[in-house]
């Protein structure tokens, strides 16, 4: 759903971002890992200190640094498929760093139960949803979709946390949590239906046993 902006921001916000880096010879894996390591250490310092306005500013400034490292690998025809690994791998450390970080929030400051419980739920099943999609792959079939795509999850939980901060609302944590909870676990099964199918049809012509 978010895909739509890209353009837009590396065109117009990051362009000249990329230009600067890569005049620098900045590495675009650099790049990714400077941006996974600063987000994983804020959200894992500031969301279990209650710190969850200064927590999100900081890990969504990080969470550009995911479309920097793309454009500059695009712009610079250094894009290499260990690039692609790299990128994928570190997303994932950067998303459950962010829950983690909340769970840890929800078992101190914040001293909920259920809410801890709906943060490590989360953390699961939204890295099930990208290894579906993976191992799916890596068989030659496709398990693209659902209504819980990657960038969706984090511009949710990140909008809910911090604009629960900032309205001193603490329920848009919660309601965001359940509708992600929700979100992930139909996209899971939408996805192992999918996959289903198409491993039935293969099956059916001696290809997978």
């Amino acid at each position: 759903m978010l895909d739509r902006f890209k353009d837009f921001w590396q065109g117009v916000v990051l362009a000249p971002i990329v230009r600067l880096l890569l005049w620098m010879r900045v590495s675009p894996d650099l790049v990714t890992l400077v941006g996974t390591l600063g987000l994983v250490v804020a959200a894992l310092w500031f969301f279990p200190r209650g710190d969850l306005l200064v927590g999100v500013l900081v890990i969504t400034a990080f969470v550009f640094s995911d479309l920097v490292d793309g454009a500059m690998a695009r712009t610079s025809g250094r894009s290499s498929v260990f690039g692609a690994f790299w990128d994928s791998t570190l997303d994932r450390f950067g998303d459950a760093a962010i829950f983690v970080g909340l769970a840890l929030y929800f078992a101190g400051p914040g001293d909920h139960w259920i809410n801890l419980c709906l943060s490590l739920y989360c953390l699961v099943t939204g890295s099930v949803t990208s290894y579906a999609r993976a191992r799916a792959e890596s068989l030659g079939m496709d398990a693209k979709g659902g209504i819980a795509e990657r960038a969706d999850r984090l511009v949710l939980i990140l909008v809910a946390t911090g604009l629960s901060e900032l309205l001193d609302l603490p329920v848009l944590v919660p309601i965001a949590l359940w509708v992600l909870a929700v979100a992930s676990s139909v996209t899971v099964a939408y996805r192992i239906v999918k996959v289903y199918r198409q491993a039935r049809a293969l099956d059916g012509v001696g290809v997978i046993t």
